[in-house]
């Protein structure tokens, strides 16, 4: 993943993960912040998902952001 996030992408990219995973909190995803790669296994455990199922569900919604916060290399 690419850490170079600026803060402005970084609080809409959080607002978006927010969004899309409503049982995490502020302070997780907060967490996440310079290492997405992170938020697999937060989905896994989070949700009781198998890692694959995390996997794909993180991939879709990286192809769902904006151009501004699609800087973030694919994982």
């Amino acid at each position: 993943m690419n850490s170079d996030i600026t803060q402005g992408n970084w609080k809409e990219l959080k607002g978006k993960i927010l969004a899309k995973w409503g049982k995490f909190t502020e302070n997780e995803v907060e967490e996440f912040k310079g290492n997405l790669e992170q938020i697999v296994g937060k989905i896994q455990k989070t949700y009781g998902y198998a890692k694959d199922t995390a996997e794909l569900e993180f991939k879709e919604f990286q192809s769902t952001l904006s151009d501004t916060t699609n800087s973030i290399s694919k994982h």
